[in-house]
């Protein structure tokens, strides 16, 4: 599975590489043609992104596949081989431990990581527990800087290969067979649809927004949900938005269990029992 999910299997040509964020740096997001139909991808603050030679083995591509760094041109999810390692393992601990609730992901792009809780609650025979695919499947909000600061000059909303249409989603996952009633999806901003979102309870909630306010709204939603023992996964705590995000909930909240670095880029923390 997640061979398939991340096309590791071909590796497939990237639509960009994805380098860690550099305080001190900021990198331009060079054009790079995939065929006829990618546009030019746009700076984003904080996130750099560089053209990727024709010159890259297929070893190299592998590497930047293995850790996310990435944008894949097919593949169903862009965070790696390894955020994938650490999803399998929330899920199982969480199953195993006995951690009661549903899976939830706010960010889905074309629906990889929801897809893969799916299959590892089909393997263990979940019946029980639901895939929530959060996203507005239209991109990113315009920064709103006057109630989140942190945001202000984002440009991910500019990315238009990033509005993946629910209807897409839903196919990636007829694709798996692994479409059913046990997967919901909460389409629209997340101020609009988590807050009231007929969710009772999570084992793991995947946290995928970029931005502050993305980050912010979802936590605040579903962290409540969260049983004791389940898990939080921030898959851009690399941006700085995103992990100022997590930490002021972290401390307004209390909140002292240590924050576990994946790959350099993602991070996750359990909830005290």
């Amino acid at each position: 599975m997640k061979r398939c999910l991340t096309d590791s299997i071909f590796i497939d040509h990237p639509l960009a590489h994805v380098e860690p964020f550099r305080p001190d740096t900021r990198r331009r997001a060079w054009k790079r043609l995939a065929g006829s139909t990618l546009s030019a991808l746009a700076r984003i603050a904080g996130l750099g992104l560089v053209e990727v030679g024709d010159n890259k083995t297929v070893e190299e591509r592998r590497a930047a596949r293995e850790r996310g760094a990435d944008w894949p041109l097919r593949a169903h999810t862009m965070i790696g081989s390894k955020r994938l390692d650490n999803l399998q393992y929330c899920l199982e601990t969480a199953i195993e431990d006995r951690v009661p609730g549903d899976f939830i992901e706010t960010g889905v792009w074309r629906g990889g990581a929801c897809i893969f809780a799916r299959a590892v609650f089909e393997v263990y025979a979940q019946r029980d527990r639901q895939v929530w695919v959060a996203d507005s499947f239209s991109g990113l909000p315009p920064p709103d800087a006057e109630a989140y600061p942190a945001d202000k000059g984002d440009k991910h909303h500019t990315l238009t290969n990033l509005a993946i249409s629910a209807a897409e989603v839903r196919k990636n996952f007829e694709r798996y067979g692994l479409l059913d009633e046990r997967v919901r999806f909460l389409e629209g901003w997340f101020k609009d649809t988590l807050p009231a979102a007929p969710i009772e309870t999570l084992a793991v909630l995947r946290l995928d927004g970029d931005m502050y306010e993305s980050t912010i709204q979802a936590i605040e939603a579903l962290y409540d949900k969260l049983s004791p023992g389940g898990f939080v996964i921030v898959d851009d705590y690399f941006l700085p938005p995103c992990a100022r995000a997590i930490h002021d909930f972290r401390n307004a909240r209390g909140i002292s269990a240590p924050i576990v670095d994946i790959d350099g880029m993602g991070s996750f923390w359990r909830r005290e029992w």
